[in-house]
């Protein structure tokens, strides 16, 4: 299917990024531990946001298509079910933009996805790898809960 139909599928399995990408992300629970689900733009495709390079796609818009995959089909996409049964709001995401000004990565995420080792897991999952990048709060990628 393209991408503006399953959005993010092709990423929510640990596929490592083969070249910088930008986009969004969730932490998710799953069969009791918080996998990374990702929809990911290739930094070549991606859109200008002012001095910014970024994904074309919102979390709202990303999640309500996953959300009406219903359980048994989002299971079958290796996207963990419980989202069928939450608004995008109820765990913490973030975004990957590219500055184009400085050639930095920024990684704006709520605090809880802020560890360590969360994000080193971004920054193979987005082929940051080697990149300049920075992680920032934002009030915009805030869990309500």
């Amino acid at each position: 299917m393209p991408p503006d139909v399953e959005y993010g599928s092709e990423h929510r399995d640990g596929e490592t990024a083969t070249e910088p990408n930008v986009g969004i992300f969730w932490g998710v629970p799953n069969g009791g531990r918080t996998v990374l689900v990702t929809d990911r733009t290739a930094l070549a495709q991606a859109e200008a946001y002012g001095d910014c390079l970024t994904h074309p796609r919102g979390h709202h818009e990303v999640w309500e298509v996953w959300r009406r995959l219903g359980g048994t089909a989002l299971r079958r996409r290796g996207l963990p079910p419980i989202i069928a049964l939450h608004e995008y709001e109820a765990f913490p995401r973030g975004r990957v933009v590219y500055m184009r000004g400085p050639a930095l990565f920024t990684l704006y995420a709520d605090r809880r996805l802020q560890r360590p080792e969360t994000v080193a897991e971004l920054v193979r999952l987005f082929g940051l790898s080697g990149q300049d990048h920075k992680v920032c709060s934002d009030a915009h990628y805030r869990t309500l809960a």
